[in-house]
């Protein structure tokens, strides 16, 4: 049978890969946080009710979202044999509209507004006065889409699963099909970061700073503090993915996130974040109340942070230091152990050093795009040498502290050859410049622990520290 000159096409899930709905919410949510209590009293009046006003209060960038690409080219190969095409979704019509006029390929839309939901049967029915029974294709990707195509003469299904596929082969001929992109272990290894764990080895450094790593008793609570803090940590990184979800859009590297993305869903990560901070409370009990106080402390300002914090200059790698330095406070909670004024003045200086690297290489990758601004941040791209300079020079400062309490009295009764720990100051030394280097050179594709886990002069340097450290003992 010919194909009807009418193609409708459903926009959320189908025309993007992601739910508009659930994206305006969450920027609503973080430019105007005060909102999220207004949302039950939005959705007891209806869900058309609440995206009418979500809409009404927060305006979608439209630009960044992540569109289905080939199914768009092959709507336009459609609209240049001379179909009609219509955008028929349950978004609330401000949105819709928008989408339209971004795209420029729809000849009409139709669309949800204050009072009705076009959704399911609703959205049938209007089909169905507009172009008669069978008269239009329906291209949609959900279960709420059966009864839509069931009133198409054909269907186009598009990134949807087998179950819909298969429901939808029930009720229609389907004329074409775009895959539904299944979601592999690497895309849940980057929703979790679980890359990023390796900083929570911070948790034991106190223990190994006070020379007690052959505690078992220590050793075990310390890991269960690891596991607890590297859940609160994914947790916290799910919430940052989201609220930053346009942002990360404009970034060159952040655009392939998995939420920005959208190859895991929002809904995931919305569920995701409760259920890993439960878990990790749950662990962190086990550990001790004076370790929880500093995991909820970490949570708080992560999310601080996420929500608002890293918007300010100098405060975003100020805040970024105390996260690292929070992780050894924990660390020393968790086993009783009272940190020594060095190591804490150490680890302000060598933290501040290592946030400064990181924003001073997105700035470089923003400055190669193109871009003035930092997106989401509060620096502009001509700020990189100031940025650097501040970097280098907290990270040498780190170097003085370690110099200057190799001298003091705590090093004399702590190591048996105290004369061999100071071959710790130039290997740090180096370390430090070393990873400037690779800063300004453009090599820094990542957070600068990571990339020193990675990088084999890097892992040198460390194997050449622990042998410093392990002859002093």
């Amino acid at each position: 049978m010919k194909s009807t000159q009418t193609l409708a096409v459903d926009l959320d899930g189908t025309l993007t890969l992601t739910d508009t709905l659930h994206e305006s919410i969450l920027m609503l949510i973080r430019n105007k946080p005060f909102f999220l209590f207004f949302l039950p009293f939005w959705l007891v009046r209806g869900i058309a009710f609440l995206k009418f006003k979500v809409a009404e209060n927060c305006e979608l960038d439209v630009t960044t979202l992540p569109y289905n690409l080939p199914f768009i080219d092959w709507l336009k190969e459609q609209k240049d044999n001379g179909r009609k095409i219509v955008l028929c979704s349950a978004a609330n019509e401000r949105v819709a509209i928008a989408v339209s006029e971004h795209l420029n390929l729809f000849d009409d839309v139709i669309a949800s507004n204050m009072s009705i939901n076009l959704k399911n049967v609703k959205k049938r029915k209007v089909l169905e006065d507009r172009f008669g029974d069978k008269g239009y294709d329906y291209a949609g990707n959900s279960k709420a889409d059966i009864e839509v195509w069931a009133g198409a003469q054909k269907a186009i299904v598009v990134n949807a699963s087998k179950l819909v596929l298969k429901e939808a082969q029930a009720v229609t001929n389907i004329s074409k099909v775009f895959p539904h992109e299944v979601i592999s272990l690497p895309h849940w290894r980057h929703v979790f970061r679980a890359h990023h764990w390796v900083k929570n080895l911070l948790l034991f450094v106190p223990l190994l700073a006070a020379h007690q790593f052959s505690n078992i008793h220590s050793l075990s609570s310390l890991l269960i503090a690891f596991v607890s803090f590297s859940l609160c940590a994914s947790a916290v990184y799910i919430l940052n993915d989201l609220l930053d979800l346009n942002n990360d859009r404009k970034h060159p590297r952040k655009r392939l996130r998995p939420f920005a993305a959208a190859v895991v869903p929002i809904k995931y990560g919305v569920v995701l974040i409760p259920i890993l901070a439960i878990i990790s409370l749950a662990l962190g009990l086990m550990v001790g109340s004076s370790f929880i106080a500093w995991l909820i402390g970490y949570f708080a300002l992560s999310t601080l942070y996420s929500l608002c914090l890293k918007r300010f200059i100098l405060i975003d790698c100020l805040t970024l230091a105390s996260l690292y330095i929070i992780r050894i406070f924990a660390g020393a909670a968790a086993v009783a152990i009272l940190l020594s004024f060095w190591l804490l003045l150490f680890s302000a200086f060598i933290f501040v050093s290592l946030a400064f690297v990181k924003r001073y290489a997105e700035l470089q990758v923003q400055e190669q795009a193109g871009n003035s601004v930092s997106y989401g941040r509060g620096y502009k791209t001509k700020d990189a040498p100031l940025v650097k300079t501040l970097g280098i020079t907290a990270g040498y400062a780190a170097v003085i502290v370690l110099a200057l309490y190799l001298n003091s009295e705590t090093v004399v009764r702590l190591y048996a050859q105290p004369k061999i720990i100071s071959f710790s100051v130039p290997i740090v030394l180096f370390w430090i410049s070393w990873i400037w280097i690779q800063a300004h050179r453009g090599e820094m594709h990542d957070d600068p622990i990571v990339f020193a886990l990675k990088d084999r002069t890097s892992q040198v340097l460390a194997i050449c520290l622990t042998f410093v450290y392990l002859i002093a003992i």
